[in-house]
């Protein structure tokens, strides 16, 4: 049977985004519920979609899957989960303290970092307290792309680090005594995860080189968490046969070149193979085919149902490079290609002639990678999240600790451990990258969806507490939301493919950027198997698969819009990108 080993009560998915790890978990929890068992499917992805392959409404209590008894599924909302979070710690001082420092307190509660730890808060109720989840057999974590999933897994020694060390009352993240219940409860859900009695860490990819090179990775920083109760599962493995389509070759050769070229860390792990299913992997109908992809039907390839396709990326680079200069971001759902694009878009600017960078904000950035030469005109950066903070942490120091006394400098050291000192350097430096945009073109490939939102959201808590640690704001910040809502300056582009979950979950950013004041350029609508040209009968049914998606994104969401097709020759390097802007 084509799915995980689940012997363990505990199973986690984790993996680069889009590999497929919401599909992967929902069909190992069904087929664990179909053979009898009470299974629970966890998701703590910001941006889930368990919803969408289960085809229900989900709460952050447990909910019955219908036509799976047995089953049940939640998703943990980060944004309730904070506010809950915010109330449990303040609701106990409001009528004892005055009403400003109630307000600082719900302040010091209102960021990004309040978000994330309050997820993990969710999180380790479930898995660090056996009770809260007795009446079931195994629960499955579905969760968040790898850099978001990494920096979760890290916050109990992170926040167990900041709270060993405080001597004071308060923190930006509030009392400490909030907190310092939750230590027993933190260190049960590591040792948990590092169970191999009880806990299985699935490693999720798909048979590429960059989701197999994230595998690795993530593989290497699990066993140096002590969580080395790995094994692999490569989704989505397509194999031409005796084909001679030229698409169906080239994927099952860049498929079996990336195997063949598999880092042996993960190579050595024990693992499975899930062959490539036409019809996608949203719904119980196709969840229960994972297992047994043999029985899935091919339809007759003889005749494809025709729809007029949008345009190719040309057109979308000569109205941005007509600007002269300013802001691309490639935003959208993790592995859906924002990497790819951006990188081609950077170099078809430079090759224009202009000054171009290229950076990213992803937590698990690749733009490095896209590119194999040097381009006149063309940088490479990154935001380094420990760079920024020791920078940052540097400057705070030398200008507000000059004045203070002894003790009041250790509260400001103090004060900086904190992890969410993390989100306000990698914020300063965002602003200041976007800033570079007066004198060129930046390119900035920005980290997946629910991440970069809460990235977004973070001006008004970034604002408040730079002030309160540093008495002033970069003129960068005070102009970043501007100028990210200024169209003529910033041309965001929503990338997605052609399938339900991602063009869904961009319609949703989509929405999430209008509330923040923000409107799309263009839609991008990556690696269509429709506009390949590919005749094999397996592609041809997922092409036919791709048409509501694409007519749902040109003709109802998109003001501008540009496809992809999926190409023979891979879009690596400087050849394989000029192929996408061509």
């Amino acid at each position: 049977m084509a799915l995980p080993d689940t012997r363990t009560r505990y199973l986690f998915f984790t993996g680069k985004g889009g590999v497929g790890k919401t599909s992967l978990s929902c069909a190992t929890g069904l087929a664990l519920a179909d053979a009898g068992k009470r299974v629970l499917i966890v998701s703590t992805d910001p941006a889930s979609n368990l919803d969408e392959v289960l085809g229900l409404a989900l709460s952050q209590t447990p909910t019955a899957v219908p036509d799976a008894p047995g089953l049940f599924a939640l998703n943990i909302d980060p944004e309730a989960a904070a506010h809950d979070y915010r109330e449990r710690m303040v609701a106990p001082y409001r009528g004892i303290l005055p009403d400003a420092a109630i307000r600082s307190m719900e302040e010091q509660f209102s960021g990004a970092c309040t978000v994330e730890i309050a997820a993990f808060d969710e999180f380790s109720k479930l898995l660090g307290d056996p009770a809260s989840t007795a009446g079931f057999d195994h629960i499955i974590f579905d969760t968040a792309p790898t850099g978001h999933t990494l920096r979760l897994l890290t916050l109990p020694s992170a926040w167990n680090e900041f709270i060993n060390s405080t001597t004071g009352g308060a923190s930006c993240l509030g009392p400490l005594a909030g907190l310092e219940k939750q230590k027993a409860l933190y260190a049960a859900t590591v040792a948990r995860l590092a169970n191999a009695a009880e806990t299985t860490v699935i490693l999720v990819s798909r048979p590429d080189e960059a989701s197999l090179r994230e595998a690795d990775r993530t593989c290497g920083e699990l066993a140096e968490l002590g969580i080395s109760n790995q094994t692999c599962a490569i989704n989505g493995v397509f194999a031409a046969g005796t084909s001679d389509d030229a698409i169906a070759q080239a994927m099952s050769r860049r498929a079996a070149d990336a195997l063949a070229r598999m880092p042996a860390r993960l190579a050595a792990l024990p693992g499975v193979t899930i062959p490539f299913l036409p019809r996608g992997t949203v719904g119980l109908a196709s969840l229960r085919l994972m297992p047994h992809p043999e029985t899935a039907a091919i339809a007759d390839a003889a005749h494809t149902p025709s729809t007029t396709l949008p345009p190719g990326m040309a057109g979308l680079v000569d109205e941005i490079a007509r600007a002269g200069h300013g802001v691309v971001m490639t935003m959208g759902k993790g592995g859906v290609g924002k990497t790819t694009v951006a990188a081609a878009i950077a170099l078809a600017l430079a090759q224009r002639g202009n000054k171009v960078v290229l950076s990213t904000t992803d937590p698990a950035a690749h733009v490095a990678a896209a590119l194999d030469a040097s381009e006149p005109g063309l940088s490479v950066a990154r935001i380094d999240p420990n760079l920024e903070v020791a920078q940052y942490t540097r400057e705070v120091l030398d200008k507000a600790g000059s004045s203070l006394d002894a003790a009041g400098r250790a509260m400001l050291e103090e004060d900086l451990r904190s992890p969410c000192t993390e989100e306000i350097a990698v914020f300063r430096a965002f602003a200041r990258t976007i800033d570079e945009g007066k004198d060129g073109f930046v390119v900035l490939d920005t980290a997946p969806t629910g991440h970069t939102i809460l990235l977004l959201d973070a001006a008004e808590a970034y604002h408040r507490e730079v002030m309160r640690t540093q008495g002033d704001m970069p003129e960068s910040v005070r102009e970043l939301l501007p100028r990210l809502r200024d169209k003529a300056f910033t041309h965001v582009l929503i990338v997605t493919l052609p399938e339900a979950t991602p063009v869904h979950e961009a319609e949703r950013l989509q929405a999430d950027l209008a509330r923040a004041g923000i409107e799309p350029f263009a839609w991008v609508i990556n690696q269509s198997l429709l506009a390949s040209g590919t005749h094999d009968p397996l592609l041809s049914q997922r092409g036919e698969v791709e048409i509501p998606f694409i007519r749902r994104v040109a003709d109802e969401l998109a003001t501008r819009s540009a496809l992809i097709p999926w190409l023979a020759t891979a879009p690596v390097g400087t050849a394989g990108l000029a192929q996408i802007t061509r």
